[in-house]
């Protein structure tokens, strides 16, 4: 049987790449619509509008797709290797390849191992056309088998991708995001976990098999002639076809086209395409708040932040106590991915936090507290800043970040020496720079002791490790007659879900989220007993607070479930047991504790004593586009491009939050919110 030979690859592998992106697309939406994540129940119409929507939005991102593939197909055409255009080409792509080596480029702002990668590549391609162009008789095999490589590829990629949204599906509720972004450029920890948690050489055998499959499913019957891309006339046509397909996509894409008619948070995030999603969040490690959010007059604005504030016209809530202040070491434990129901105080039933439902019975307990995002990164800015989120990527990431008004800062004014301790390397998320900046020392791995350490994952230490080490340098500060302010951000509680052997008994999957909570629990408990046997036990203030939940998916954006977490300033002897009631932020945690140790300062900080007479109920909940602001029973949400939308909140039999959309805005909370948001960008 003779073969149909193909003499333009382009022409021939479009249309297919295509066809495998959408069915791969429908299949990865029908698994999320039926995912255990996913909780709402669909109707035929929500169906079709999400398979219409989300073709639509594959077929446009693969245009884009599309794009490399094209570049590569162009340079086999013999034209760009003869004289004197081959030549010019190879001088322009190594000054490219020069220019990225010796100055700084977009890849260098966001730091990691992505510039190493993009000189890689560079100098890969340069290499490749080097030989190509310098030595003819090996092109016309180079090509047959760039472009069998380049099928394999794209093929391979598009399964790996189908699979990896549904897992950061199950792990988040969401499609790719400012997470997933932020997950790319810490390979190594990214890397590690996913070789901990999952059996990748099964995994990318598998992938491997299926793509080869589907290779050979493009190519049977046919016959690759070369790689050659037909005549000019066949190559101009193929670049317009392409540039007209990928101008449709981005005005698409970047519209809100691709969310037309979506009112439900699940819908509108299964008919997107997850790709298209990481290139914006890539994109948008910072947003301009003006341009894509809906604002009042700044001066309006920054009239009512400072009134809802205290502020006087300088910015600062003059902060003053009658009593003496009360001079004690401050351990602020802030930990990894605890929501609040998981402690049976929440309504958990698997009895996995002990250690901290009697820590909370017999401390000052907080018991509306809310998140102020769904990353550590945030909730390090919270209660080191106390101030609500801005939009973009958190303020501890940036590295043009400035010297801020911080909790340590303060402190360290006080006379306190301020210790950030942190079991992994401190440079992951800029923590260590951040931290540095506002006063801290750094207290990460490197400095712990390495023979001591119990336990390790690619993350870091186990959380008895760092427990371990506050208590070491809490004892050396006690004998030396200084006062301590110790941030400990633990990390144990964190996928592979892996801990120290021996600690906990569970009855179920070690490696399970309920497990990695239980161990840290256990490891909350060990270091109070331990410190209490410590002469500066009676001398110290513990606040225990998460740094955001275990996942902030739901049906709408910010929902609130996915941001309430547990809370707790402990001190036996110091702090009667109470519980707070109230409504209140991440943001207001250590205010109220300035306030319990009667210090008086000048604050710049947004949050608040929670316990004062005057308090504001409301609190900060926000992704890194969309900004939250609950008060007076409404959620206030501004996302781009300059959306508001309301919901009336109400809490359901189980304790929960039920959030109804509201078809009239609340005028006075809506500008409430404006003015804060806008303000804390504005500011920073």
């Amino acid at each position: 049987m003779n073969k149909i030979v193909i003499k333009d690859w382009f022409r021939f592998f479009a249309p297919r790449f295509l066809c495998l992106a959408l069915i791969l697309g429908l299949l990865v939406r029908i698994v999320l619509i039926l995912h255990p994540v996913t909780t709402v129940d669909w109707g035929f119409a929500d169906w079709m509008k999400i398979i219409f929507l989300g073709f639509l939005n594959d077929v446009f991102f693969s245009a884009f797709a599309l794009v490399p593939a094209f570049l590569v197909y162009s340079f086999f055409s013999d034209f760009f290797f003869k004289k004197p255009a081959g030549y010019i080409v190879f001088g322009l792509w190594a000054a490219l390849t020069l220019y990225v080596f010796l100055f700084n480029d977009i890849t260098d702002e966001y730091g990691g191992p992505l510039p190493r990668i993009v000189k890689a590549v560079l100098t890969l391609i340069l290499v490749c056309y080097g030989i190509k162009l310098f030595v003819p008789a090996v092109r016309a095999t180079w090509h047959k088998v760039a472009v069998y490589i380049l099928m394999m590829l794209y093929a391979s990629l598009s399964v790996t991708i189908a699979f990896s949204e549904v897992v950061f599906w199950e792990e988040f509720g969401v499609r790719f995001n400012f997470i997933a972004v932020d997950y790319l450029i810490y390979t190594n920890e990214v890397v590690g976990n996913i070789m901990e948690s999952y059996p990748i050489v099964p995994m990318f055998l598998g992938v491997f098999v299926v793509a080869a499959i589907i290779c050979a499913l493009m190519v049977r019957g046919k016959k690759l002639a070369g790689a050659g891309v037909g005549s000019l006339r066949s190559w101009l046509i193929n670049l317009c076809c392409l540039a007209a397909a990928c101008f449709a996509g981005y005005f698409w894409l970047h519209n809100d086209f691709r969310n037309w008619g979506s009112t439900n948070q699940f819908a509108t995030q299964i008919h997107q395409n997850g790709c298209w999603d990481f290139l914006e969040a890539f994109a948008s490690n910072e947003l301009n708040y003006e341009q894509f959010y809906a604002v009042i007059p700044d001066e309006e604005a920054d009239a009512m932040q400072k009134q809802m504030c205290n502020m006087n016209a300088d910015g600062i809530t003059p902060v003053r106590d009658d009593n003496q202040p009360i001079r004690k070491n401050i351990v602020l434990v802030t930990v990894e991915s605890l929501s609040a129901d998981f402690l049976t105080r929440y309504g958990q039933e698997a009895d996995i936090t002990p250690c901290l439902d009697t820590i909370m019975n017999k401390g000052l307990v907080f018991d509306n507290l809310f998140a102020t995002g769904n990353r550590t990164v945030r909730g390090l800015e919270a209660v080191t800043l106390c101030i609500p989120p801005s939009a973009g990527a958190s303020l501890v990431k940036r590295p043009d970040n400035l010297d801020f008004f911080s909790t340590g800062a303060l402190l360290e004014g006080m006379g306190y020496s301020p210790i950030f301790i942190y079991g992994g390397d401190s440079y992951f998320d800029n923590m260590g720079a951040f931290f540095r900046k506002c006063g801290y020392e750094i207290w990460d791995k490197k400095m712990y002791d390495a023979s001591a350490i119990s336990f390790s994952n690619i993350w870091g230490t186990a959380d008895e490790d760092s427990y371990r080490e506050a208590i070491g340098l809490l004892d050396k500060a006690w004998e030396a007659g200084s006062t301590v302010f110790a941030h400990i951000m633990t990390i144990s509680n964190h996928r592979p879900y892996t801990y120290p052997e021996g600690r906990i008994e569970y009855d179920g999957n070690a490696m399970s989220r309920k497990a990695a909570v239980k161990y840290t629990d256990w490891a909350i408990g060990k270091f109070i007993s331990d410190a209490s046997s410590r002469p500066w036990f009676k001398e110290t203030v513990f606040v225990i607070v998460a740094d955001h939940c275990a996942s902030s998916a739901g049906k709408t954006s910010v929902p609130l479930d996915g941001y309430h977490i547990p809370a707790v300033i402990y001190a036996p002897g110091f702090i009667e047991p109470a519980a707070v009631d109230k409504v209140c932020s991440q943001i207001d945690i250590m205010p109220t504790l300035f306030s319990l140790l009667h210090l008086s300062y000048d604050s710049r900080f947004y949050g608040a004593d929670i316990l004062s007479p005057d308090y504001k109920e409301r609190a900060f909940v926000a992704t890194y586009q969309d900004l939250g602001y609950y008060a007076d029973g409404i959620l206030t949400v501004l996302s781009p491009v300059r959306s508001v939308r309301q919901f009336k909140v109400s809490r359901d039999q189980d304790g929960g939050f039920k959030e109804s959309l509201m078809e009239e805005e609340e005028p006075v909370t809506l500008k409430e919110a404006q003015a804060f948001y806008q303000a804390v960008n504005k500011m920073y």
